[in-house]
């Protein structure tokens, strides 16, 4: 079940990393409407694809 639920929060900050990604890059979602709140996704998304990667190896 931890598995699944790191996989799974590892899948849902993934999406979120390239959606704000794309927002800061190209502003095509919010039209680039509030770069802070991009950056700031950005930056917690990727840090949990780190903690979900980082969980799932010490359940191995």
């Amino acid at each position: 079940m931890a598995k699944i639920l790191s996989i799974f929060g590892m899948a849902v900050s993934i999406l979120l990393l390239l959606v704000f990604g794309l927002d800061l890059a190209i502003g095509f979602p919010f039209n680039g409407y509030n770069s802070m709140m991009s950056i700031g996704f950005v930056v917690f998304s990727a840090l949990l694809v780190y903690l979900s990667w980082s969980a799932i190896r010490e359940l191995r």
